[in-house]
């Protein structure tokens, strides 16, 4: 469908060197790395959360984005308008994402479409010979998570998980705080969510609006009738395409759990919660604790609070020496063994440029493991909501095996591990 891109025509003048040893490449390094003159070409699927994807890489040197797509017309054709504001030249507006993948001058593709779309789309990239940029969560499920995996490691991709603080200087700095013992061992980690949501009330059969192509839109997924209370945000809230509060904005949180702790796959995971505020259509809990257990005497705690916002921090560590908060903004506080503050670091932003540059370096160099937040690490902090959302779903504690994550002894609950597709979208690498 499309050609590789050539090894020589992408090599950067230097390697992003100067890395955090063990963790993420600092903005300084990517921006060395990214100094070639030699133009990116990417095509942004779903102009939601893509809309300003798209203009982050607009905005980039040796960056052009030259389609943006929507199965909403509207949506395209506001997002190429917006384009041509920032670069004098206007991406050119899809409905089909299949028209980035068979441009041979297209060497990424973002998807930012809904979470039913996230592995189908980036498989079938990879598989034409693109890169990826993928939102988070990075599955719809966790047999997905696994094939984007393989899939990258298969075409040899660069595929990104967009779980931008990976790349922030402030977080960044924090997590090597941490690898350097400020608290001692950490062996607990504590996460929030809060927000104020409405009710989405009961969905009424409607008429697809004119400008929607609602068959694309659900694409991989099983058909469902149109109703009016799903398109364009809340099918977040239907188990069908979306993966609720947890699956939404947990992952941000818990990808810096994780990697704050320095942990993989749990052995343990227990959730508890429900709808508690409205009775409407919604099927995902807006009140939902999840707990994982790790090897090691480690645990992660996430706590999400869709209609309240009265609530805790972002996220935390406790270790044998005291504590450090983490910010949404990269700003940090570590305590002593008494809970006195003893340093505080202001934030210095969440790392959404330098995530971005971070991808096009990897291209460039011809380097696609060289990301901060490269897919097999977004699938780790990914299944941990899948498996908080299956701890839920079935009521029951999930014993996992702590090589990758697998649900022990318990076929129901692995029924979840995967779902069926429509006939002709099924994901294959």
């Amino acid at each position: 469908m499309s050609r590789n891109i050539d090894r020589r025509e992408f090599l950067a003048a230097s390697a992003a060197a100067g890395a955090v040893a063990g963790l993420a490449l600092s903005p300084t390094a990517v921006r060395a790395a990214n100094s070639s003159s030699q133009t990116v070409v990417v095509g942004v699927m779903g102009l939601s959360r893509g809309r300003a994807l798209a203009n982050g890489f607009a905005k980039l040197a040796g960056c052009e984005v030259k389609y943006v797509c929507d199965v909403d017309a509207n949506r395209a054709g506001q997002a190429a308008e917006e384009i041509g504001k920032i670069r004098d030249k206007k991406a050119e507006a899809v409905g089909d994402f299949r028209r980035i993948l068979d441009d041979p001058e297209v060497h990424a593709l973002v998807c930012a479409a809904p979470n039913h779309w996230h592995a189908p789309a980036t498989i079938l990239a990879c598989k034409a010979g693109k890169h990826v940029y993928v939102e988070k969560p990075c599955s719809h499920n966790p047999r997905e998570g696994e094939l984007m995996v393989e899939a990258a490691r298969t075409h040899k991709r660069a595929v990104q998980m967009g779980t931008q603080r990976r790349s922030g200087p402030g977080t960044i700095e924090a997590i090597q705080r941490l690898r350097e013992g400020v608290i001692g061992r950490v062996y607990l980690s504590r996460s929030w969510y809060t927000n104020v949501r409405g009710p989405i009330g009961t969905g009424k059969p409607a008429e697809v609006p004119s400008h929607l192509d609602y068959e694309l839109w659900q694409g991989p997924a099983p058909r469902r009738p149109y109703l009016d209370n799903r398109v364009h945000y809340n099918w977040h809230w239907f188990w069908h395409w979306g993966n609720g509060e947890l699956g939404n904005n947990g992952v941000h949180t818990l990808d810096l759990c994780r990697w704050g702790l320095g942990v993989d796959f749990p052995i343990r995971v227990t959730s508890s919660g429900g709808r508690y505020r409205f009775d409407d259509d919604q099927e995902t809990p807006d009140t939902h604790t999840a707990c994982f257990e790790f090897d090691g005497e480690r645990q992660i705690t996430w706590e999400g609070l869709s209609c309240n916002r009265h609530g805790g921090g972002f996220v935390s560590f406790y270790g044998e020496n005291g504590a450090l908060d983490l910010d949404s903004d990269g700003g940090y506080v570590i305590y002593d063994d008494r809970d006195k503050p003893i340093e505080r670091k202001p934030g210095r932003g969440r790392g959404d440029t330098d995530h971005l540059e971070n991808l096009l370096a990897a291209i460039r160099n011809d380097k696609p493991l060289e990301l901060n937040a490269e897919i097999a690490e977004g699938h780790k902090s990914t299944l941990l909501c899948h498996l908080g959302n299956i701890a839920h779903r079935t009521g029951r504690t999930l014993d996992c095996d702590p090589a990758n994550g697998h649900i022990q002894n318990d076929s129901e609950a692995m029924q979840l591990w995967q779902r069926e597709y429509a006939k002709g979208w099924e994901p294959t690498v």
